[in-house]
């Protein structure tokens, strides 16, 4: 096991110690333009990006992840103490819904202004 990590960490400080040796490759104007069959860029590669896309995203994900929280009860019921797992997962259904009933009323989830 010693062995095992002192290997380990004998390579990382090899390729840290190797990644500073290594020259820095600096892009050219050339490189970092958007190419257009050989034409100048008619406009900017980037479009812009509605910050509502990104709550919304940001808020399935949370929701989501939260949720899974929940997975284990139909297992945990089984147990010969049902109660402290059915008071746990009732502190976590009224925790999301709370959370779900702030963004609701401080308009995150309104779409249009």
């Amino acid at each position: 096991m010693l062995m095992f990590f002192s290997l380990t960490a004998l390579i990382s400080m090899i390729l840290v110690l190797v990644s500073f040796w290594l020259p820095l490759i600096s892009p050219d104007t050339e490189k970092t333009s958007p190419y257009e069959c050989g034409f100048d860029p008619l406009g900017s590669a980037r479009l812009p990006y509605s910050m509502r896309f990104f709550l919304v995203a940001i808020l399935f994900l949370l929701f989501d992840l939260e949720i899974a929280l929940l997975l284990p009860t139909p297992w945990a019921i089984q147990l010969p103490n049902p109660t402290l797992t059915i008071f746990w997962a009732s502190i976590i259904i009224i925790l999301l819904t709370l959370g779900f009933l702030y963004e609701w009323l401080q308009g995150g989830l309104e779409w249009a202004e």
